[in-house]
């Protein structure tokens, strides 16, 4: 395979995502979320030492709807998950797609090298954009 027929993470990423801090409550979280179909949220970093964090829709599922818990009264950092591994935008959809399988992940933030996040990769944009455009 040449190299331009690689395809890359940031071929098939959505740009498109919410971002909340660790202290919102998941009410304010999912009344602010604008883009639903990346069934997830970042949450941001605190500072410069710190690490950015996630939430799954299904985070949320588990451990707040589930356990009959307040969405008005559960703070983001207590269903989040942190730190998570991340993907760079030029990686081959190829291995992120093994790095997903071997880590057991859905998505993940798309971080360039400035670590700042600049989309999100899911299994479903790598399988759907990713196969259709091999």
């Amino acid at each position: 395979m040449s190299e331009k027929d690689i395809l890359r993470v940031r071929h098939v990423m959505k740009t498109e995502f919410d971002v909340v801090d660790g202290l919102d409550t998941v009410e304010e979280a999912l009344n602010t979320m604008h883009h639903k179909e990346t069934k997830c949220i970042i949450v941001r970093k605190r500072h410069d030492d710190d690490e950015y964090g996630i939430v799954m829709i299904s985070d949320i599922a588990h451990q707040v709807l589930a356990k009959d818990r307040a969405p008005d009264r559960v703070n983001i950092y207590e269903v989040m998950s942190k730190p998570v591994i991340t993907i760079h935008p030029d990686m081959d959809i190829r291995y992120a797609s093994r790095l997903f399988t071997r880590f057991g992940l859905s998505r993940a933030p798309v971080v360039n090298s400035n670590r700042d996040v600049i989309g999100i990769i899911s299994l479903t944009d790598m399988v759907f954009k990713g196969m259709l455009q091999l």
